[in-house]
């Protein structure tokens, strides 16, 4: 579907080319995650790298988190970090081939591997994964970055028609608590699936 395959990525991490590893859970997740009372809830973290988040949710006492990423590489790193962390819930796949239904999923900046011309498909794969109910929450770059590769750019009126196909919108806007390299780059996103039958019931 794209170039950017497991042979790229697992390249990447291989010559140390992770210039978007944070070093740790980033604040707005981190913040997000503090105000989680569920901690049975099935989350999903795709293209998660050093999955940080999941670390963190992990500490936190979730015990339902799927980590995804088509490398195996930061799986790896991963569990060497938290060897506690179950082997059920690595999972090295392509995003598209992924099946499941989760309450949460969790993104961080996973947007901006892809190309522009690929964002309704991964729109479509958020929407077939969550549970009528569930939110896709997290952050996505809004800064131009690169045409050519990743990590791909844009602002919030390019990307809004994409989600706005599938998702009802809680929070669509500027982050207000970046870490400093990102402060006035990111977006804060909080999207639900929305039960269109019931929205069809009510004449909507």
């Amino acid at each position: 579907m794209t170039s950017f395959d497991r042979e790229y990525w697992s390249q990447r991490w291989q010559e140390g080319q992770t210039g978007w590893d944070a070093g740790s859970a980033t604040t707005p997740i981190r913040e997000y995650a503090d105000h989680l009372e569920d901690k049975e809830l099935k989350v999903l973290i795709p293209g998660a790298g050093n999955a940080y988040e999941a670390e963190y949710l992990h500490a936190q006492g979730f015990k339902n988190v799927t980590v995804l990423d088509i490398a195996a590489e930061p799986l790896k790193n991963l569990k060497a970090r938290v060897p506690d962390f179950p082997d059920e819930f690595l999972v090295q796949q392509d995003f598209f081939k992924h099946e499941g239904q989760y309450d949460l999923i969790i993104e961080q900046t996973f947007w901006s591997t892809f190309p522009p011309a690929m964002r309704d498909a991964y729109v479509d794969q958020m929407y077939a994964l969550l549970k009528v109910g569930g939110a896709l929450v997290g952050v996505l770059f809004e800064d131009e970055l690169f045409q050519d590769h990743p990590p791909f750019g844009g602002d919030r009126e390019e990307y809004r028609p994409h989600f706005a196909r599938k998702f009802e919108f809680k929070y669509f806007e500027r982050c207000h608590n970046s870490i400093p390299p990102r402060e006035g780059r990111e977006l804060w996103i909080h999207l639900i699936k929305p039960d269109w039958d019931e929205a069809y019931s009510l004449g909507r």
